[in-house]
């Protein structure tokens, strides 16, 4: 009887808390990635989303599997729709993170995997997380380190969720049955514009951080001046959109239905990783 737990992206940032939750709740957990190193202390397996032949291994022996799309590819449902087809062929329940917003229309490629997913027959859980918290760590640092963020946000405002809390609601979804068939939107506790993160950036790290509203073409420059290949650029330029347009305010209480707890604030998150923002 199969009973463990695959994580795919398992060395990621929400991957490597969530296998560190699953086996601390006593569960056999399978480390997917690349490298197929052990994870955490759970057991490697190689997993390229972008080589079917590494599935049929990282499936074997597993009953639930955390689904997601690894950070800097953008062809979502090329890459998605195989992973959920060899899932539902074993009969895996699958938690898919997706992204905030989709149900909104059904053209959007992370949508369309979501509805296979929905019609494949087998259990699933689908969350859909708000920008990152932890993305001032890492994408928006070069900017922290300058004292200036600049990206192309306007006006809108986020409810920034920290990745702690995407992780221990994938556990809770993993590890119970009451979840299934849902979708749920995770947000942070509240909705705060760019100029106002930079503000409790600053405080956190002893410095001034201000915040500038920068075009796409501007943005995708910068992006791709620092290395990042320019699809993935226009990719993270184009879904800045919903942000300007106000629709990543939204603030629910899906996380603590999942967690039992309120989700962590901006500032909480700031202050618990003060040290690699000054890094």
């Amino acid at each position: 009887m199969a009973d463990g737990i695959l994580v795919l992206g398992a060395t990621g940032n929400i991957g490597k808390p969530l296998v560190r939750m699953l086996l601390t709740k006593g569960e056999k957990v399978k480390a997917a990635s690349r490298a197929g190193k052990p994870v955490e202390g759970a057991a490697g397996v190689v997993f390229d989303i972008t080589d079917p032949s590494t599935f049929e291994a990282a499936f074997d022996g597993v009953d639930r599997a955390f689904v997601m799309l690894p950070t800097g590819y953008v062809n979502a449902k090329e890459l998605l729709l195989p992973v959920v087809a060899a899932a539902a062929e074993r009969g895996v329940k699958v938690v898919f993170l997706s992204v905030f917003g989709v149900e909104a229309d059904d053209s959007i490629p992370y949508r369309q995997v979501e509805i296979a997913l929905e019609k494949s027959g087998t259990p699933y859980v689908i969350l859909r997380p708000n920008w990152f918290a932890d993305n001032f760590q890492t994408f928006w640092k070069p900017g922290i380190d300058h004292g200036q963020i600049a990206v192309p946000a306007g006006e809108g405002k986020t409810s920034f969720i920290d990745v702690r809390d995407i992780a221990e609601s994938a556990a809770a979804a993993l590890t119970s049955n009451a979840f299934d068939g849902k979708a749920f939107s995770l947000t942070g506790p509240e909705a705060l514009g760019y100029a106002e993160a930079a503000a409790i950036l600053s405080a956190v790290i002893g410095k001034s951080v201000t915040y500038t509203a920068i075009s796409d073409e501007a943005f995708i420059g910068i992006l791709t001046g620092a290395g990042v290949p320019q699809d993935y650029a226009a990719f993270l330029a184009s879904i800045f959109y919903p942000v300007r347009a106000g629709w990543t305010a939204l603030v629910t209480g899906d996380v603590e239905t999942l967690t039992g707890k309120p989700p962590r604030a901006l500032a909480v998150y700031a202050a618990d990783n003060a040290a690699a923002l000054k890094a």
